[in-house]
């Protein structure tokens, strides 16, 4: 009993999953062939093999720069904020957008004791001085901490003389994460992005 209790333990430090949840999963698990197992075990150790994060946007990636700053069918003009990696696929999946992305993977929290990081803001200002993009939009989520994020990235963008500094509307709700949001309420918050003056 003990490596199921261990790997339930495992299973509640992931995010979203409490105890029942955890023991379903184990339990599950359990009745599964050696075959699905081992597959499992095998595609989990090898997750991060070949993954880099592209130099130019932060996005992870098997390519370096990643397929979105390599295509060339896309605005590099226009450059989309997100807090991370899962605000990045949630648009891409939502097929509402076709710019380019520039991942954070920082943000600001007073709570705890978090405020981007100097690598964060000195990846952005570079990803903006090489593109000198038309447009960046913020898309922070629209709960405190994206809020404060939003006006750190305010002032850091008007440092750097961007042209048109937008937001996504609030096509989102309140409290709401980006990466649970639907392709129709991505879709109305990139529509209704309003500029920043």
């Amino acid at each position: 009993m003990d490596s199921l209790n261990n790997l339930i333990n495992v299973f509640r430090k992931l995010p979203g999953l409490g105890l029942k949840s955890s023991k379903r999963i184990a339990y599950y698990l359990l009745k599964q062939d050696d075959k699905f197992l081992s597959e499992l075990g095998r595609l989990i150790s090898e997750l991060k093999k070949g993954l880099c994060v592209c130099k130019i946007c932060g996005n992870i990636s098997y390519n370096n720069p990643c397929s979105i700053c390599s295509d060339k069918l896309r605005d590099a003009k226009t450059i989309c904020i997100v807090e991370d990696v899962e605000s990045l696929s949630a648009f891409e999946q939502a097929g509402v957008y076709n710019g380019v992305y520039h991942v954070l993977n920082s943000r600001v929290s007073p709570m705890e004791g978090e405020d981007l990081s100097d690598d964060a803001i000195k990846s952005l200002s570079g990803h903006v001085k090489l593109n000198k993009p038309n447009e960046v939009i913020i898309a922070t989520s629209p709960v405190l901490e994206g809020d404060l994020t939003y006006y750190a990235l305010l002032g850091i963008l008007k440092k750097l003389k961007v042209k048109k500094i937008s937001r996504i509307g609030y096509g989102l709700p309140v409290g709401g994460s980006i990466e649970y949001a639907d392709k129709m309420t991505l879709h109305t918050a990139m529509d209704s992005r309003r500029e920043v003056e």
